[in-house]
């Protein structure tokens, strides 16, 4: 899903996009990471670019030559001792002909021979004989990442003026958790895309904070009061914002969602705590609250699990939770900022979105119908309502990707104009 929404992105730029007059040459170093390379190849592919590719004798163990020539449509290069190669490309010719140097994955090897200027291979020699810019991704194990060594060589490829796509956090192959895998293929195309576009970014410098999913509040230790939200929508809209050049804080309930790459992710639990988590996140230009909140929760939370009893049944006291958008508005007073929530209702839409927005003090609500039947709670696809203050705008039914950059459009275009000159 996400690179499928990087891919409309960067179709949607129309004359923009990078088009079959860029070249990349992809060089695909050794790691387990070497298979998402051809998830990167395929999307550069579907988007207009040519790609020629180098596979490293460390990249042969995990994938074939025969696997990437299929997805470039070009030959794949090995030796750099081949006669046939040299003579119908020659590594000079294969630096010179790229708009852009791709190497992913970076391995701990590739990164130290670059920053030192060695030739050993064809990848290298190439690396060295060039005259375009390169982008590097990183992916290996957190303790050689973290090496002294490894950064010093990082920094010595920034000061060259190496690209670099850091690498995230997460598990890695050998079972170990820290940063050091490679970055989301969707990050990776992110960052190609912008290299060739140089796209505005028109929100960069603006800080925005969104809520996303569901509260989860306890009854006691194994029980708890929820709803059905996924996140998929404010996690859309966090994917889409940043993509704009946002500074994006995401807090989320508990989901089933991994965390976007590229953005401040905060997990809660409870209303209580997105509360506070929200407090710590501002003063914010755009507050977006996509976040399913629990209204109620235990007035008493239980320490121990509650026993059922025969002929007894346990009565719930409910406690009303904040009102989170509602106190974060009135907290962040800045009448440039924009305020956003979100209605989820089962009927009378429109009018309990209306009045919504009035009560949150929000300046936008994007109302959609979650009665049973929808699928929309929880599901991929959502059919919203945008209201203001002026109007009522339909949406057409879409997948909740295409609803958040159409959201993210509009933030935009509200933030053309006057707010520019801040």
């Amino acid at each position: 899903m996400y690179l499928k929404m990087v891919l409309l992105i960067i179709l949607n730029q129309k004359d923009k996009n990078l088009g079959d007059q860029k070249s990349i040459l992809f060089i695909i170093g050794g790691g387990i990471a070497a298979y998402k390379s051809l998830e990167i190849i395929r999307g550069l592919r579907k988007v207009g670019a040519k790609v020629r590719a180098i596979l490293t004798n460390g990249g042969s163990q995990f994938i074939t030559p025969l696997s990437v020539s299929s997805l470039t449509g070009e030959k794949t290069y090995t030796d750099l001792f081949s006669l046939n190669d040299e003579t119908e490309m020659g590594h000079i010719r294969l630096s010179r002909e790229a708009d852009l140097i791709v190497v992913s994955p970076a391995t701990a090897d590739i990164i130290a021979k670059m920053a030192n200027g060695f030739a050993g291979d064809l990848a290298l020699t190439t690396i060295l004989a060039n005259n375009k810019p390169i982008l590097i991704c990183p992916a290996m194990n957190l303790e050689m990442w973290d090496n002294p060594s490894t950064q010093k060589n990082i920094k010595i490829l920034k000061n060259n003026g190496v690209l670099i796509v850091d690498p995230e956090e997460g598990e890695m192959a050998c079972g170990e958790f820290g940063v050091g895998r490679l970055a989301e293929v969707e990050t990776i195309l992110n960052q190609i895309n912008n290299f060739f576009l140089d796209r505005p970014l028109p929100l960069k410098g603006k800080k925005v904070l969104i809520t996303a999913g569901p509260t989860y509040e306890a009854i006691d230790p194994v029980r708890y009061i929820a709803n059905r939200s996924s996140g998929k929508q404010g996690y859309a809209v966090a994917r889409s914002l940043r993509d704009m050049g946002a500074e994006v804080t995401l807090i989320s309930g508990p989901t089933k969602l991994k965390a976007p790459s590229g953005l401040n992710f905060i997990s809660i639990e409870s209303a209580q705590d997105m509360f506070e988590a929200a407090k710590t996140a501002l003063p914010s230009d755009i507050i977006i609250g996509v976040a399913a909140v629990s209204d109620w929760k235990a007035m008493t939370k239980n320490t121990e699990k509650i026993k059922k009893e025969a002929e007894k049944t346990p009565t719930l006291q409910l406690a009303e939770n904040p009102d989170i958008l509602k106190e974060i508005s009135s907290l962040n007073p800045n009448s440039r900022n924009l305020i956003i929530g979100f209605a989820a209702e089962t009927k009378n839409l429109i009018l309990n979105a209306k009045t919504k927005r009035l009560k949150k003090g929000c300046d936008w609500i994007v109302a959609n119908d979650v009665s049973l039947g929808t699928g929309t709670m929880g599901g991929d696809q959502n059919k919203v309502f945008l209201i203001t203050s002026d109007e009522t705008e339909e949406w057409p039914y879409a997948s909740k990707d295409d609803v958040a950059q159409k959201l993210a459009t509009k933030i935009k275009d509200h933030f053309k104009g006057p707010l520019d000159d801040k």
